[in-house]
């Protein structure tokens, strides 16, 4: 197959005055030839596209392929990550991961709670907070975790996400929502471990590959797996395999939510434990990064002896089975 690939190349967006905590989510050079390399070694074609606007200029200009390694996170928008996946489908061209409707949804964690739970995924308790005027309304027991609801890589979230009072819940959600332009999601606070799980496939061929604990150091940021965690996460973070029963427990629910919410091909569900030890949904990643080295993917297959090629390999051969025959 000739197969296109779509990404924001981060280096692009900081070039063009972006801060690095803006341009997080967004993906090293390296990251695109590791994919490249991979899908070349497969036997297919693989052509650079980039960013949503080159790939308007070049449907425009008639180029096609058969099929698009989607990994566009996109910068605007409560839909962003939807944008391009909603173009191709426009153009009728077969694309890697979730469709434009389960990336919109995911992107927006309150409504993504809503609906995980609608199926009975067990989730933290929750409000969103769209203004400042909704901050006293917040009826929930202290402590509680703020942040933006709709952000990836730990944006927005660092030691004071958990907060203990209802003066230091006006004070963070005050700057959330100035900060990032969008309503913050307020969850109760779990105390226990924090677990990563790693699935490939779609449907009832969804399988979990790893389920991987976040264990931080300490001289870590406390109380959460924040922005400065992860992008230091060589100092401040260690990864392990989740021991058997934990394993199994939070393989449970990370399937009944990628199956409920239909994601496609490959992602992350994160979880965590309550304070009586029962796994939590916290959120879902269906366009989850895939940096050969720093991205929590790679590492869990890592950990699992899984190579990046076989990981590829594996999400290339669950889009294909949506081909036209």
């Amino acid at each position: 197959m000739t197969i296109g690939l779509t990404y924001d190349l981060r280096q692009d967006y900081l070039d063009a005055g972006y801060s690095r905590e803006q341009t997080a989510e967004f993906d090293r050079v390296e990251t695109i030839e590791g994919i490249e390399t991979s899908l070349q070694a497969l036997g297919h074609t693989t052509q650079r596209i980039g960013n949503l606007k080159n790939l308007v200029r070049r449907l425009a200009a008639g180029e096609r392929w058969d099929m698009v390694f989607n990994i566009c996170e996109g910068m605007f928008g409560m839909g962003r990550e939807a944008q391009v996946p909603a173009l191709l489908d426009a153009y009728e061209i077969p694309y890697t991961f979730s469709g434009p409707l389960i990336l919109a949804l995911a992107l927006d964690k309150g409504l993504t709670k809503t609906v995980v739970r609608s199926f009975g995924v067990p989730t933290p308790d929750f409000a969103v907070v769209a203004a400042n005027e909704d901050i006293a309304a917040v009826n929930l027991p202290f402590p509680l975790f703020a942040k933006p609801l709709a952000e990836g890589t730990g944006k927005g979230i660092d030691s004071r996400s958990k907060v203990d009072s209802p003066q230091q819940l006006a004070v963070v959600c005050s700057e959330l929502l100035a900060k990032f332009s969008q309503p913050v999601l307020v969850e109760t606070y779990l105390p226990g471990r924090e677990f990563t799980v790693g699935i490939v496939g779609s449907g009832k061929e969804a399988e979990v590959i790893g389920v991987m604990e976040v264990l931080l150091n300490p001289e870590a940021e406390a109380n959460a797996y924040s922005y400065v965690n992860k992008e230091k996460y060589e100092e401040l973070v260690q990864y392990a395999l989740a021991p058997v029963a934990e394993a199994a427990a939070c393989a449970e629910v990370a399937l009944r939510a990628w199956r409920g919410l239909d994601c496609l091909d490959g992602g992350r569900v994160d979880v965590k434990l309550d304070r009586d030890g029962i796994v939590n949904f916290i959120e879902v990643n269906p366009l989850a990064g895939l940096n050969l080295v720093h991205s929590d993917l790679p590492i869990m297959c890592r950990l699992q002896g899984i190579s990046f090629q076989a990981l590829i390999a594996r999400i290339v051969a669950s889009a294909s089975r949506r081909l036209p025959r």
